[in-house]
């Protein structure tokens, strides 16, 4: 059995910088602070490599690949020293909370020399190292898989869409969204609610797996929207850059909340809610509403909820959507399924990771 001793970070780790994304684009994974940004065709880093946000709301995320891939100016390449097990290290660095070691307040940064003057607690017995990640692996493993199978059935269900509603459809684009949905915005202060647990829709939620967050009331210091059940939310922060389109199903949660950076699109009738999802997230049509975008800060350009409600789409046939709901309500419900799934093996996750690390 290993020891757990005291280290200096720098002492089992080496750290090197990301360079400037490349234009070109290809099939090699562009890592940054909040994960995949995109694709190109080089790499800066190869073999298993960790990657820790190192700027921003992301500072002190971690990541772990096994292939190539290209680390960008906003992240930090891990690589363990003396032979250790880096996916142990990538394990052993989530518990670290690194973004509170984080300089700057408004604009925390992670640098190398601050990472590398860190004290912890290692275990330097490799096979030891090795046990550990196996298990906390299995379940990562279980979770990724579920989470192919939601892009899976993502997939089906949008070429199920284009089938019902585009490519057979003859009648002219008469309605829009509009029709169909209405912009949905009741605000509600979580501060008013004394230790109250909400379930909060925010982007950084969306980008980690479509998991929303349970926060107490005291800790959410902004205004929020109320979630209703059987809605769509639609980020109107950067569209053209990033899509984010959260379908919520389910029971009604009377503490679903979300951030403004969504808008809420609630269909005027239940069996509006799935043509509504694939109208929106069709490729063709999330483009042009995402050309509606404005603003006077590049990186931060928004959309105005009426590039979305004036959107045009075909006349609804109640009968053609009852017969397409009941070919794609299974598979959402079966996705759904599977993300609650996701969230207790995380959870299990999580709690096997404090018990073991």
């Amino acid at each position: 059995m290993g020891e757990w001793k005291e280290y200096k970070l720098g002492e089992i780790i080496s750290l090197g910088n990301g360079k400037v994304r490349p234009k070109e684009i290809g099939n090699i994974p562009i890592y940054g602070g909040n994960g995949i940004l995109g694709y190109c065709n080089n790499y800066n880093y190869k073999g298993e490599t960790i990657i820790i946000g190192r700027v921003g709301a992301y500072c002190g995320s971690v990541y772990y690949e096994n292939r190539p891939i290209w680390i960008s100016d906003n992240a930090l390449a891990v690589k363990p020293k003396n032979g250790y097990s880096t996916k142990f290290l990538y394990y052993f660095l989530k518990t670290l909370r690194l973004h509170e070691y984080a300089e700057g307040s408004s604009h925390p940064l992670l640098t190398q020399t601050l990472l590398n003057t860190i004290d912890v607690l290692f275990i330097n017995n490799i096979q030891e190292q090795n046990h550990i990640a196996s298990i906390l692996g299995s379940l990562d493993n279980k979770i990724d898989l579920l989470h192919r199978e939601n892009e899976t059935i993502e997939a089906m269900a949008e070429i199920i869409f284009r089938k019902w509603f585009i490519e057979d459809v003859k009648d002219e684009w008469k309605d829009n969204i509009g029709t169909y949905a209405e912009h949905y915005k009741v605000s509600i202060n979580p501060q008013k609610y004394d230790n109250t647990i909400f379930e909060h829709y925010s982007i950084p939620a969306f980008d980690n797996g479509k998991n929303p967050i349970l926060e107490n009331s005291k800790d959410i210091k902004s205004n929020k929207y109320i979630v209703p059940n059987n809605c769509i939310l639609f980020s109107k922060l950067n569209p053209h850059k990033d899509k984010r389109v959260w379908l919520i199903i389910g029971e009604d949660n009377k503490n679903a909340i979300c951030s403004t950076e969504f808008q809420i699109i609630k269909p005027l009738k239940k069996e509006y809610l799935y043509f509504l999802y694939g109208w929106l997230t069709n490729k063709e049509n999330y483009e042009e509403i995402s050309f509606g975008v404005g603003g006077t800060s590049s990186s931060h350009q928004r959309i105005d909820p009426q590039s979305i409600f004036t959107f045009s789409c075909p006349n609804l046939n109640i009968n053609k959507v009852n017969d397409y709901n009941a070919i794609v309500g299974p598979l959402f419900q079966k996705q759904k399924l599977n993300q609650n799934q996701i969230v207790n093996l995380k959870e299990q996750r999580d709690k096997l990771l404090q018990k073991l690390i």
